[in-house]
């Protein structure tokens, strides 16, 4: 489009190059609100909900949650618009998944209206960011047309044979080709997903073949269809992602690896067992998993390894019950 502008008619070549440009525009910042918006997570319990005492505990699809003494069902039926529809109940998020809800193995999240997990938007999309990541895959296409469009515009308003122009002009042939190539992918998806707008479906609905056997339930007609999705507010997000987080006890006292990788000594360095010091300063603590260990005991079982001529023991890695009885034998044997 920059070369347009050096042709001789700039009226006609300064609004291709601002359109040109909103759609650019339009087009990266519906990609940051798709991306960047929560798309529906639904907040984890901490606790199995409690069972529900109409549920018959003879059905087989009883589950026992662990170290809780709760069995769940793990399905539900619930009635929309007049219809039963089952909700599976989730083991990760301890949860009964809401109606059209279902976890991703993504991001590891329960999503409202689940449509799919998009790679390259790197976010799911749900209940939240549908209508941007539609408005993101539309304005996608049509820029693509647009280039396509206006390249050839700028090919054919040359004067002279076509080959050589399209030989001369390598930057339109460029953007022709590529254009023409990605239009059909952002351009099926496009339409792909209106119809999905038309019949109220998901993509994950439409490929597990939810409405093939079965009326849907949500389905109220195309205009009614339409008009809920863009014409109806977009709910608040269950999460506030602003709160201050509670570390949990296992946080706190962390895992006996990360302390090992904070910085493990070498045979070089000094120890300190009754401080629970090591280094050449003991200026460093002794894992804690070290330091609750019963040392008593080890030093005259040194002194006999010793006195022996055999390899010292090393008592960071056995409690001195376990500490074995060294013999001419089990020296080979490590040897």
């Amino acid at each position: 489009m920059l070369l347009m502008i050096k042709q001789e008619n700039p009226f006609f070549n300064y609004p291709v190059l601002i359109g040109g440009l909103l759609l650019t525009v339009l087009d990266f910042t519906f990609l940051f609100m798709t991306s960047g918006r929560d798309p529906g997570i639904i907040p984890r319990n901490a606790q199995p909900p409690e069972l529900d005492e109409s549920v018959d505990l003879n059905t087989p699809s009883i589950e026992w949650i662990s170290n809780k003494d709760v069995k769940l069902p793990r399905t539900k039926d619930l009635i929309v618009n007049g219809h039963s529809v089952r909700v599976k109940f989730c083991d990760t998020c301890l949860l009964y998944r809401p109606p059209r809800a279902s976890h991703c193995s993504i991001c590891n999240n329960c999503i409202q209206k689940f449509d799919h997990h998009c790679p390259w938007v790197g976010q799911c999309i749900g209940l939240r960011n549908y209508v941007s990541f539609i408005f993101f895959i539309s304005t996608s296409t049509f820029l693509c047309l647009y280039v396509f469009v206006f390249s050839w515009i700028n090919i054919i308003r040359q004067e002279g044979d076509l080959s050589s122009i399209m030989r001369d002009d390598l930057l339109s042939v460029a953007l022709i080709v590529y254009c023409f190539v990605a239009v059909w992918f952002v351009g099926g998806l496009t339409v792909f997903h209106f119809y999905l707008i038309c019949t109220n479906q998901t993509t994950y609905e439409n490929f597990r073949y939810r409405y093939d056997k079965k009326e849907n339930p949500f389905n109220r007609g195309i205009l009614k269809n339409i008009k809920e999705l863009f014409f109806s507010k977009i709910p608040p997000s269950m999460i506030n992602f602003r709160t201050w987080v509670t570390e949990d006890d296992d946080s706190v006292a962390g895992s006996a690896a990360a302390e090992f990788n904070e910085g493990f000594i070498g045979s070089k360095d000094k120890f300190d067992i009754e401080m629970g010091k090591y280094g050449k300063e003991n200026d460093v603590r002794l894992p804690s998993i070290l330091q609750n260990l019963d040392y008593s005991g080890i030093d005259d079982n040194l002194k006999k390894k010793e006195g022996n001529g055999a390899d010292a023991f090393d008592p960071y890695f056995l409690p001195s019950e376990q500490v074995p009885k060294y013999s001419p034998r089990c020296s080979n044997e490590r040897t």
